[in-house]
């Protein structure tokens, strides 16, 4: 018979914790309360401070999360030479890169921005065939990651980079709780395949893209528009198959196009098979009204057609990666739960009805199908930690540098809800810096916190929420932490520019 994995809790543990959770039900404790709250780390948890949980993993570092930041720090740091476990809700890494179908890895438009983990990458990805964008070096769309990551090769490549570093991952197991003790994370408390368990750690990394191990911990933080309270729109991105790309190409792509967009004349190259062919198709105002009558026919709602683009992937000929149905930010909320819930629901109709449209109407469409649906929810913000150092929209219309500097980027505050007025927009060659304070709060020593969550406004988070960027935080925060640990500092009292330059893995010019 096989023997039991020592992880539940004591009856006495258990009738704790149920209490607890009464209690609040009791007291009326709910979500929209700390809605009201700015800055609320409010957030409905469990006292596992004395719960007999088995110590699952006791390690150097524990990073929650694997998407692109989160398996940056964790890769990084195991190289330096600390022991990491990596926790991850799905069964592959890269989060939205490959679980969410988010194929355009969005450049920076900064030069020399890719730090030595992106560049690794890139040559990984490559080896297994993957060659990048053509054109990402093009006046208009230059610098940083690589244009598109194809997912299945993605996965594969992050195992890989894992496995040779000594990461430990931890697939299908979610956050459920943190303990804390005197300013510091003692231990995360998940829930396995196999129960409740503890992992213990001398330093923590948040990139669960929630801020949810900072919320757990009692990190201030925010949420949504500090002017409307609504977070930016969710997506629910899929594939579409068996399409013909020259005749989509000569029959509706070029059809009616008088402003030439960015990548417009890279799609040139799909015919002459020049490099990699590349391909976009998406909503222009030359083509407006061929949507439009899609809705007065019924075929399609004005919300299906708010967003509307796609591109090509590498591998798949006749295979489009669709960026979209983006799901309304009035009428949904990334940091409700049954507001989420409905619209991953809302999102797949959407989806369905613009397949639907788009084989009866586009030319290229006739023998089209859905081929993947992404499975998970396309979010561009939730909760955003208040750290040492906050950003704001005037990092980038200032286009600041640090001394503590991390990262570079000149990526737009790219709000699709808000319509924010800017006063500057950074011209060609300009940038602004993520310093490392922006990773680090004050209320907790040896937590570090990368990708979306980082400490910064809904504007700046609007800017700084991109995947290159994003990787380069993670790498950071793996350095940081090596370090840190190394030489008995702590995550939040450690200052990046003391760390020597050659092994940082970002220097800022000043």
């Amino acid at each position: 018979m096989e023997k039991a994995f020592a992880i539940p809790i004591s009856r006495r543990d258990f009738m704790k914790l149920a209490g607890l959770t009464a209690a609040s039900s009791l007291l009326g404790i709910k979500d929209d309360a700390a809605k009201a709250e700015a800055a609320s780390p409010t957030i409905s948890t469990m006292d596992f401070d004395n719960a007999e949980l088995p110590v699952l993993f006791d390690a150097d570092v524990c990073v929650v999360g694997g998407g692109v930041a989160g398996t940056a720090a964790a890769v990084t740091a195991a190289r330096k030479g600390a022991k990491v476990v990596l926790v991850e809700r799905g069964i592959s890494l890269g989060g939205l890169a490959t679980l969410g179908c988010v194929f355009p890895c969005m450049a920076t438009y900064c030069y020399d921005s890719d730090t030595p983990y992106i560049t690794d990458l890139n040559k990984r990805m490559e080896k297994q065939g993957v060659p990048p964008l053509l054109g990402v070096d093009t006046d208009s769309y230059f610098g940083g990651g690589r244009g598109q990551y194809v997912p299945e090769y993605l996965s594969f490549v992050y195992d890989e980079m894992c496995e040779e570093a000594g990461v430990d991952i931890l697939y299908n197991t979610s956050l459920v709780g943190a303990v804390t003790d005197g300013g510091k994370i003692v231990s995360c408390v998940v829930q396995t395949i196999e129960g409740l368990a503890k992992i213990q750690a001398k330093t923590f990394v948040d990139g669960t893209g929630d801020a949810l191990l900072s919320r757990f911990a009692g990190i201030p933080v925010e949420k949504g528009s500090e002017k409307t309270g609504r977070n930016q729109p969710m997506s629910l991105r899929f594939e579409m198959g068996g399409i013909d790309m020259g005749k989509l190409y000569h029959q509706f792509i070029i059809k009616g196009v008088k402003e030439r967009g960015p990548f417009d004349k890279l799609a040139e190259d799909t015919l002459r098979k020049k490099g990699r062919p590349f391909l976009q198709f998406w909503k222009w105002k030359q083509n407006e009204k061929f949507f439009q009558d899609g809705v007065a026919r019924g075929e399609l709602t004005e919300d299906d057609i708010v967003y509307i683009q796609a591109f090509t992937i590498t591998g798949k000929p006749t295979v489009l990666s669709m960026n979209c149905p983006e799901m309304p930010a009035l009428n949904f909320s990334a940091t409700d739960t049954a507001s989420y819930s409905r619209a991953v629901t809302f999102g797949r109709k959407m989806m369905h009805r613009l397949a639907g449209f788009f084989i009866k109407n586009v030319p290229g469409f006739e023998k089209a199908y859905i081929s993947r649906e992404a499975s998970m929810v396309g979010v561009r913000e939730s909760w955003r930690i208040r750290g040492k150092y906050y950003m704001t929209d005037k990092e980038y219309t200032d286009a600041r540098h640090f001394h503590d500097a991390v990262a570079r980027t000149a990526y737009p505050i790219d709000i699709h809800d808000v319509n924010l007025d800017l006063s500057k927009k950074l011209k060609k060659g300009e940038y602004y810096e993520i310093p490392y304070r922006a990773l680090v709060t004050n209320e907790i020593s040896n937590l570090l916190v990368v990708g979306r969550c980082a400490s910064g406004s809904f504007a700046a988070q609007a800017s700084f929420r991109i995947q290159p960027t994003c990787m380069s935080m993670g790498e950071a925060a793996g350095i940081a932490a090596a370090w840190g640990i190394s030489h008995g500092i702590e995550a939040n009292a450690l200052r990046w520019e003391d760390i020597p330059a050659e092994e940082r893995s970002y220097v800022s010019e000043g």
